[in-house]
């Protein structure tokens, strides 16, 4: 399992966005929501609690970066135990680790209760929302009535991969911080300083990772990387070998399997939209098309407990009619 953003410390998203917070911070002018924009696995999760740390009162590491924290200060261990009272996360993932379709109304309606209480134990209480991609129509609304009435001593991180998709009348409440994609070098760094591979390793994963950290850093290890190999033959040779889809569909049992089949159908869509962005035209068009179908594809075969094998086999098929009409 990947690392949580809360548990974070040594990754520096973008030095200029801390930077831009803290002179906000130190001159007295914290706004009260932040939007975080970015690609996903950015780094934007990971910057919200490293500020969140700040505003919690977190003893300062400079160390590691403008928002760096001491890991065992007592601040620390309380979010990363998610046991700080002046703390509230919004996200898709529930007790269990299982991840719902969305972030509920329910959900969104325990902000107006956590801000109307003073801070307990430092001087804000802060939210992180991750993402505010994920909030239903209802929890959109809910956290739009908190925007309009900004709380005292209040600040709201809402993480986005995709801003265009939030309510304007959200956006518009919020100061907006932008984080870049990462070069390739850099990336390639990150992935040998964290995970130990080898330099060509590093250098393959930083080169399917788009820019994104998080991606990169997920790429070199797990199955990820494996799965990246074989979606990117599948999605650019002529056809898929019948035996291999067979035996890698046998391989989708148990926990570990699902995990293979979730990193196959990411590497896959990953792909399609690598594809559409280096055809362009008429061409392009027909793989965009396609890889809009396909991210929609994980959440609807999880919420209709689809077969692992035919959902494997519908998406290869619509990537063999697209390849036919190319």
């Amino acid at each position: 399992m990947s690392e949580h953003p809360r548990d974070r410390y040594e990754l520096i998203p973008d030095p200029k966005a801390e930077e831009a917070f803290i002179d906000a911070l130190n001159r007295g002018r914290l706004h009260h929501a932040w939007l975080l924009c970015g690609v996903e696995g950015s780094g934007k999760a990971t910057f919200a609690y490293r500020a969140a740390r700040r505003l919690l009162g977190a003893a300062a590491d400079p160390s590691k970066g403008p928002l760096g924290a001491l890991a065992h200060d007592p601040v620390s261990r309380l979010v990363a135990a998610q046991a700080h009272p002046d703390l509230l996360v919004l996200e898709r993932i529930a007790e269990g680790g299982k991840t719902k379709k969305a972030i509920s109304v329910d959900q969104a309606r325990q902000l107006p209760e956590f801000f109307s209480k003073s801070p307990s134990q430092a001087k804000h209480r802060v939210a992180i929302i991750d993402a505010a991609d994920d909030l239903n129509i209802n929890a959109a609304n809910a956290l739009l009535k908190i925007l309009e009435e900004p709380p005292e001593s209040g600040v709201l991180f809402l993480v986005t991969h995709a801003p265009g998709r939030l309510l304007p009348t959200i956006r518009s409440r919020c100061r907006r911080l932008s984080f870049p994609v990462w070069p390739e070098a850099k990336l390639a760094e990150l992935v040998q300083s964290r995970s130990g591979v080898s330099w060509a390793d590093a250098e393959l994963a930083a080169s399917m990772a788009g820019g994104s950290p998080g991606a990169a850093l997920s790429l070199a290890s797990g199955p990820l990387f494996e799965m990246d190999q074989i979606a990117r033959n599948w999605v650019e040779s002529a056809g898929v070998d019948r035996a291999e889809q067979l035996a890698i569909s046998d391989s989708f049992r148990g926990a570990e399997g699902a995990a293979r089949f979730e990193a196959l159908l990411d590497r896959l869509i990953a792909a399609v939209k690598r594809r559409a962005t280096q055809a362009g035209g008429r061409e392009g068009a027909r793989w965009a098309e396609l890889w809009v179908r396909l991210s929609e594809l994980p959440e609807r075969a999880a919420g209709l407990n689809m077969d692992k094998s035919d959902v494997l086999a519908g998406a290869l098929a619509d990537i063999a009619r697209t390849k036919a009409s190319a």
